[in-house]
């Protein structure tokens, strides 16, 4: 007998096969939408989640999981993205987006949730194994266990620079936001650090679902009977879902006599309603009215004074979701396809106009976190003359003592205040009228004449508005 046949048969380690969990794989797939197809989280999730209920895959605790994976890999991805380059040792171009897709997901479970350590790693490597195989998951599984020796704060210690030697590169990694967003909202906050830290940390934080009660087709009394239902903050109309309230459970939501929309989209709306115009009252224009909620509550206001409406908008399947929105208001109204630089109506032919212009979205980054890794500053030089001719138009469509609001969720200068004084002096016959006295109750709107709303100040969207009358 050899050698070789009396030593003891060592029996093969079984292949075990990666142990699939629906949760963190749908977060996985979200989030490849977002960077693939640069889908928008809020409008990838919703059907994801819902497919998932249907199957029986999920219930309310997993949707609640999945979507915060989602949203804080996506919010914390630039503090993240710095803490995993200085695990690994290429660059982070470098590493498959598929990859660090995966890894943001661990790395969020590790330093931005109370899972615990060893389930975060043990659950973020089987979900390596499942979605990009056995020799990428070992690699995954090295980076977290280095990323899993120190705490967030231990890690931004190492990987953010002093606070003294370069400012907005320090807020930018601890506060996860490009260097250039930093910049730009601390110029329009006027500088400090509190109030910059304030707003960052706010960006970051899940925003709570606002819906607001169509006048005529709903009351807040109504909203409120709902579980978990309470007061907005500012808007008469607003009620505030908590602890996770879901829209699409409340009836008249989904009866389309009360919608999903921020406060700040509402005072907008509200300070050009009450605005003082001079003479008749009769005819509003939302002349960039897609998708349709500032329509639908300045449609009803308009009714409850026999005023009409007519809602405007470039993109004919937008058009189509603004008539969805008007459908059932209390009075007249009319929904057009139209470009609102190049308009079909007669010029001075409305009392009230309202554009509230296409931008980068900059004010709304709690509710979209990845428009913040998506937007470039050169986006700003190609929205600002579509603002300009906007605002060009407005002013030529409203009659003399009537109101144009200019309005845009981003807090920009460029895209707030250099847009209005530009336009303005082409327009000797205007005059900008003070918005704060129209929202009493409202604190903190800044110096005026024009408001800026700030999610750290006032809970809502930075939104901006301007009001501006013809005055000949």
């Amino acid at each position: 007998m050899s050698d070789q046949s009396r030593r003891p048969h060592k029996p093969h380690k079984p292949h075990r096969r990666p142990q699939k969990d629906p949760v963190r794989i749908l977060a996985f797939e979200a989030l490849r939408a977002v960077d693939e197809r640069d889908a928008y989280a809020n409008l990838v999730l919703p059907p994801l989640l819902r497919k998932a209920r249907e199957k029986g895959d999920f219930d309310g605790r997993d949707a609640a999981l999945a979507t915060e994976l989602v949203y804080g890999t996506l919010r914390r991805q630039g503090t993240y993205d710095a803490i995993v380059a200085a695990c690994v040792d290429r660059p982070l171009r470098e590493v498959d987006p598929p990859v660090l897709d995966v890894l943001g997901l661990g790395v969020h479970q590790l330093l931005g949730t109370r899972i615990p350590p060893h389930a975060a790693v043990s659950a973020t490597v089987e979900l390596a194994r499942v979605v990009l195989g056995d020799g990428r998951a070992k690699f995954v599984n090295a980076v977290l266990r280095k990323v899993a020796q120190h705490d967030l704060d231990g890690w931004l210690e190492k990987v953010a620079p002093p606070y003294e030697d370069d400012p907005e590169d320090h807020l930018a990694v601890v506060h996860s936001h490009p260097r250039w967003v930093v910049s730009a909202l601390w110029d329009s906050l006027g500088g400090g650090r509190a109030g910059i830290e304030d707003l960052l940390e706010a960006d970051n934080e899940r925003p709570e679902v606002t819906l607001v009660a169509r006048p005529g087709r709903s009351t807040t009394a109504e909203l409120l009977r709902e579980e978990a239902a309470v007061e907005g903050r500012w808007s008469p109309y607003a009620v505030r879902l908590t602890e996770g309230g879901e829209p699409g459970a409340v009836e008249a939501v989904r009866e389309g006599r009360a919608g999903v929309q921020d406060e700040g989209s509402q005072l907008v709306a509200l300070a050009l309603a009450h605005a003082p115009v001079e003479g008749r009252d009769a005819l509003w224009l939302d002349g960039c009215a897609g998708p349709g909620g500032k329509a639908a509550l300045l449609g009803a206001l308009a009714a409850e004074r026999g005023a009409v409406l007519l809602a405007s908008e470039k993109q004919p399947h937008r058009a189509g979701l603004v008539a969805r929105a008007l459908d059932g208001n209390p009075g007249p109204y009319q929904v057009i396809a139209a470009d609102g630089t190049r308009p079909p109506w007669r010029p001075g032919s409305f009392d009230r106009v309202l554009v509230d212009v296409p931008c980068t979205g900059l004010g709304a980054l709690r509710r979209r976190p990845e428009a913040r890794w998506r937007r470039r500053p050169e986006d700003l030089d190609g929205f600002a003359p579509l603002q300009r001719d906007l605002l060009r138009t407005a002013l030529e469509s409203v009659r003399v003592g009537g109101v144009v609001g200019y309005a845009t969720c981003s807090p920009h200068l460029a895209e707030t205040r250099a847009v209005v004084a530009d336009v303005l002096k082409q327009y000797p016959d205007t005059e900008l009228i003070d918005a704060r006295p129209l929202l009493p109750d409202v604190p903190a709107l800044g110096e005026g004449p024009d408001i800026q709303l700030w999610p750290h100040l006032h809970g809502t969207d930075a939104m901006y508005l301007a009001l501006i009358r013809r005055t000949g």
